[in-house]
């Protein structure tokens, strides 16, 4: 079929992983030590990994669910500065992934990432805990009174190990997918399976990392002691390190393969150099260099595509381009169409990257608006008290259930009707959809609960929970995939930033979502008007907000789709 088919991208999907011998890719060195006995069937190292990610997930979500309120309660920072702070820091751990993904793929590797992270993120969590530690046992002995430079001195270590545990957690998060991705064989069909369920198996432990920490690691903080409660997540890591270090022998390994912004500003410097010069109609007489004069003879050949023809220009061969010139290894001159490629690439990704930042901005409601909508309402379910924000608790408990429910379900029923898988751009696009089910179910749940309150009746907070099943639906068939689909069509030299890129969406429609309510309360709070979220709710018109996103989603998923059916799937030439 045609890689520009917007209908059927099934048989695509597969073309779209890059082919790999192992045995001769460790013979040329491109992967090292320690030595590997391959096994395309062995489930050991993924199964590591994910053991790993829960670990790791709770530790780290062990710092940031209650962090605010440590820095109330302990510290006794002011509402504004704690939120500030967090805000900070979340921030911050959400854009350290680019920063671990850079080191990954140019000096590192993935495995090498992963551990040094790990003792930036050990040494951060016995930062925290020893504080807290002190500071708690300070605070509740009357006899000990410290001096303000003593207390100011262990907030200082607080924030200096709360950072490392950003950045180690970032440099972490950063590698540890595509180094689970690593270790399948994509020529081995099974492996190819396993590999999808592992991207969705991951997503489940994230999750399940999030769950426990939000249950039990915030309960022990909160009623028995803060030190106990960072205590456990630093337990935690110290598991981690150790499960991920035993398991180094029946690792997968990739070097390298050099700085992959480098290689971009050679194409776009080769590019202008021959601003001038005409690039061939032929695609066979761009520059491709033999198996030797390859910018990387570790990586497979990309196949030539029209879009961006432009960039064509750095590998069109010039009367002036003297190919046996040593100057020209340096590819500053002219590059090789897989050069070339990967910054096409790159450059098809930022639309379908874009609309995944809309979406969570969407999709972050969840965390903000439906929390004040619920507290809104009536939150008793029977005899049953229940916190508009542990609504999340549901929805992650959803998202797991669901990502059962589609592996064992829903794909095999597909495969049995229709004799092939959803494409990873398909199930997208039914994420994408069902983003404006569930904003649209939102607005009409708080449509209704408005009406029940010119009545002064209260709205069970019941109601919500059909809007938090679809949201965890839709991060089943976007989150998870868009995840995969970045590291399936990234360039080999550029796996661990293009999955950075991918998570990045989630701080960028963070900030985007606070963007727009900030517009939202700015526009419409005016003369007087109270606006659309005002303090309090029955005053105001949610409903609006929530169907202005669902109009956002719509927008989002008209403009996906268009993107999606001209999108040029990556191919390899094969090379016998």
């Amino acid at each position: 079929m045609s890689t520009k088919d917007g209908i059927n991208f099934h048989t695509c999907f597969f073309q779209s992983e890059l082919p790999r011998n192992y045995n001769d890719e460790a013979s040329s060195g491109a992967f090292q030590e320690p030595q590997l006995r391959r096994k395309p069937t062995d489930w050991r190292a993924p199964a590591i990994i994910l053991g790993f990610e829960c670990l790791s997930s709770t530790a780290y979500n062990g710092v940031g669910t209650n962090l605010v309120l440590f820095l109330r309660t302990v510290l006794n920072g002011s509402n504004a500065s704690n939120a500030a702070n967090a805000s900070t820091w979340q921030g911050t751990s959400y854009f350290t992934p680019v920063i671990g993904a850079i080191i990954a793929d140019t000096y590192w590797g993935n495995y090498k990432t992963i551990w040094v992270s790990l003792i930036m993120f050990l040494i951060g969590m016995i930062l925290i805990t020893l504080t807290a530690l002190t500071l708690t046992s300070s605070s509740s002995l009357s006899e000990m009174n410290p001096s303000q430079t003593s207390s100011g001195t262990k907030k200082t270590l607080f924030f200096f190990g709360l950072y490392l545990v950003s950045f180690g957690s970032g440099g972490v998060r950063s590698a540890v997918l595509p180094f689970g991705a690593e270790q399948f064989n994509d020529e081995n069909p099974t492996d190819r399976e396993r590999k999808r369920s592992y991207f969705s198996y991951f997503f489940i432990c994230f999750i399940f990392g999030g769950i426990a920490s939000g249950t039990l690691i915030v309960w022990i903080q909160e009623n028995i002691d803060w030190a106990l409660g960072y205590g456990i997540s630093t337990l935690c890591i110290i598991l981690a390190l150790g499960g991920f270090l035993l398991g180094t022998p029946t690792y997968h390994l990739r070097t390298p393969n050099g700085s992959p912004l480098k290689s971009i500003c050679q194409v776009l410097v080769a590019s202008f150099r021959k601003i001038s010069v005409q690039f061939p109609t032929n695609s066979n007489l761009l520059y491709e260099g033999s198996s030797n004069s390859t910018h990387n003879i570790a990586q497979p050949k990309l196949a030539h595509t029209d879009e961006f023809r432009f960039l064509d220009k750095a590998a069109t061969i010039h009367d002036l381009d003297n190919l046996e010139d040593n100057d020209l290894k340096s590819s500053w001159k002219i590059c090789t169409v897989t050069q070339v490629e990967e910054l096409k690439i790159l450059l098809r990704f930022v639309p379908i990257w874009t609309t995944g930042i809309i979406y969570t901005s969407a999709c972050s409601q969840m965390n903000t608006t439906f929390i004040q909508q619920g507290s809104a309402m009536d939150t008793r379910i029977g005899s049953f008290a229940i916190p508009p924000a542990s609504l999340i608790s549901f929805e992650a408990i959803s998202v797991m259930a669901s990502v059962v429910l589609y592996n064992k379900v829903l794909v095999p029923t597909i495969r049995c009707w229709f004799s092939k898988d959803l494409s990873q751009l398909q199930r997208m696009g039914i994420g994408y959809f069902l983003a404006i089910i569930a904003m649209a179910t939102a607005a009409f749940v708080e449509w209704r609960r408005l009406e029940s309150a010119k009545k002064d009746e209260l709205t069970s907070i019941a109601w919500q929970l059909p809007q938090y099943v679809i949201f965890a639906v839709t991060e089943v068939f976007i989150f998870i995939t868009l995840t995969e689909f970045f590291y399936g069509q990234a360039p080999e030299s550029m796996k661990s930033i293009c999955t950075a890129l991918a998570l990045l969406t989630v701080s960028l429609g963070q900030y985007l979502s606070s963007l727009i309510v900030t517009l939202v309360s700015v526009t419409t709070a005016t003369e007087g008007k109270p606006g659309w979220i005002p303090d309090d709710l029955n005053k105001g018109h949610l409903d609006y907000f929530f169907w202005s996103l669902t109009g956002l989603c719509i927008v989002n998923f008209v403009t996906y789709l268009a993107f999606a059916k001209n999108y040029t799937l990556k191919k390899v030439i094969l090379e016998s």
